[in-house]
């Protein structure tokens, strides 16, 4: 088993938060790729929720997806462990030779694709993602993956 994919809704709320949660985020390393999302300041977009293209630790990483609603709209997230070798993760095979451990893809606001080295880790999200509602809901094998990239946007 590779991941997990899902739907979450297109509206703002705390979905990272709530994706992640009940995973040790806190004491790794996050990196952040390209994408767009935004706070929400008076029922609309606000500053940016993360700055592109950026290395960020665990605690910073929770702090900023817990605090207040966002909107998702493109997200790249991927988890190093401290002290590891931070780069770029482009392809799959890739991801399984370096030492990210954890790939979380947002695009279109609404599709989520995660891909993790740790097996209890995706049984962990599909069963949150059962309980909130999210829709299509489905392992990642790979007999169908058919992502060619790891880069949301």
């Amino acid at each position: 088993m590779r991941g997990i994919s899902f739907e979450i809704p297109n509206a703002y709320g705390k979905y990272l938060f709530e994706i992640l949660d009940g995973i040790n985020i806190k004491g790794l390393t996050w990196k952040i790729g390209g994408g767009e999302s935004y706070f929400i300041d008076n029922n609309t977009l606000g500053n940016p929720l993360f700055p592109t293209n950026c290395i960020i630790n665990g605690e910073g990483l929770h702090k900023e997806i817990s605090k207040e609603d966002y909107y998702l709209i493109f997200v790249d997230l991927k988890e190093f462990t401290k002290n590891s070798d931070v780069r770029e993760i482009a392809t799959y095979q890739e991801f399984v030779e370096s030492e990210c451990k954890f790939v979380l893809l947002l695009v279109d606001s609404s599709y989520v694709t995660i891909y993790s080295k740790d097996q209890i880790n995706i049984k962990n999200i599909f069963s949150r993602a059962v309980t909130a509602g999210y829709k299509n809901i489905e392992y990642i094998t790979d007999e169908n993956d058919t992502r060619t990239t790891l880069i949301a946007f």
